[in-house]
């Protein structure tokens, strides 16, 4: 595998990229993900997700009118904003119907995949690396905000599986990925704490700063029409995933105690 270094918000570095490589399809999973972030950042949101989504269908298509072999290509909806999650799907509408490109549209509702290791600033990650961190004693509180919220969180090896599907169709379609099951920030954290025998209430703590301007309170997906379509259903359950996190972040934090026991770092430096 080789990485090739573009950015969403740089035209001219998708475009040389997608001219030189003629992928045979393409993902974009790209997207300034963060849901806290773009309301600090709303017009940087707004260009990655939005104009972002339109650049790189721009270069596939320029792409695909100077050679003979059609790319495919599926552009996810990011999380960040609902605006512009409509701008990015206008964006591909345009370019699909009228100009021949194929591309599809999936929404990875509620847009909560999961797979070792996503970053620390999601609560899902927050909490299991602290789960790690408080079982080898290297911490011993968990700041958090609203734990009543409610996300339909899956596996992100099985949605890769069910975007692979959906460009392997002959006609291109929208479809939501989903396991259908939804469940609360308070589930999570009896899960993941439950996994090394502690009991969360001993160790969270509610902190005003962590709770979002605008918060929806429960999200699930219907993937009914995936599963009907494509064959797809998700093999890894909410405990297993949770399972999965735990134990690769138990591990980092074995690796930690080591250099904090031998001097090098500060335990008390929360990553």
């Amino acid at each position: 595998m080789k990485l090739h270094y573009a950015d969403l918000s740089d035209a001219s570095s998708l475009r040389r990229w997608v001219d030189s490589l003629l992928p045979d399809e393409v993902y974009n999973l790209a997207a300034q993900s963060h849901v806290a972030v773009s309301f600090e950042i709303p017009d940087y949101t707004a260009d990655v997700v939005a104009t972002g989504a339109l650049r790189l269908l721009e270069a596939v298509r320029i792409a695909n009118s100077a050679s003979a072999r059609p790319i495919r290509a599926s552009r996810p909806l990011p999380p960040p904003l609902a605006l512009r999650r409509r701008q990015g799907g206008r964006a591909l509408v345009h370019r699909q119907l009228p100009r021949g490109l194929r591309a599809l549209r999936l929404q990875r509702h509620p847009l909560q995949p999961r797979e070792p290791p996503p970053g620390e600033n999601f609560v899902t990650r927050k909490i299991t690396r602290a789960v790690g961190r408080i079982r080898l004693g290297l911490q011993t509180k968990l700041f958090l905000g609203n734990l009543s919220a409610a996300r339909d969180w899956g596996f992100a090896g099985d949605y890769v599986e069910a975007m692979w599907l959906m460009l392997q169709q002959d006609r291109p379609a929208d479809y939501v990925v989903a396991t259908e099951q939804s469940h609360t920030v308070e589930e999570f954290l009896q899960a993941a704490f439950g996994c090394v025998g502690l009991d969360w209430k001993d160790h969270v703590v509610i902190d005003a700063r962590y709770f979002r301007p605008a918060e929806v309170d429960s999200l699930k997906g219907d993937s009914s029409k995936a599963r009907r379509l494509l064959a797809w259903k998700p093999r890894v359950g909410f405990l297993e995933l949770v399972r999965m996190m735990v134990d690769h972040d138990l591990e980092l934090a074995q690796k930690e105690k080591v250099l904090v026991d031998a001097g090098y770092i500060d335990a008390h430096q929360q990553p």
